[in-house]
């Protein structure tokens, strides 16, 4: 297994760190309800989830009875 032979200072080591950062997530208005939502995600609204402006599932609601 390699060993370095010197030390690495600390100012090397956090120059190659500056690479990380982070990033705000990039948002996307939707076409067909106007929400902002993430890119290539499913997002509620209204009860309907939508995917690409198109409605992919909706929501149900179950009626609880009572005895």
């Amino acid at each position: 297994m390699a060993h370095p032979k010197r030390r690495q200072s600390s100012t090397r080591r956090d120059k190659r760190r500056t690479h990380y950062k982070a990033v705000v997530p990039q948002l996307a208005k939707d076409a067909t309800s106007g929400e902002m939502h993430l890119y290539h995600r499913a997002h509620w609204s209204e009860g309907k989830m939508y995917y690409r402006g198109k409605v992919v599932m909706e929501k149900t609601v179950e009626a609880i009875e009572e005895n």
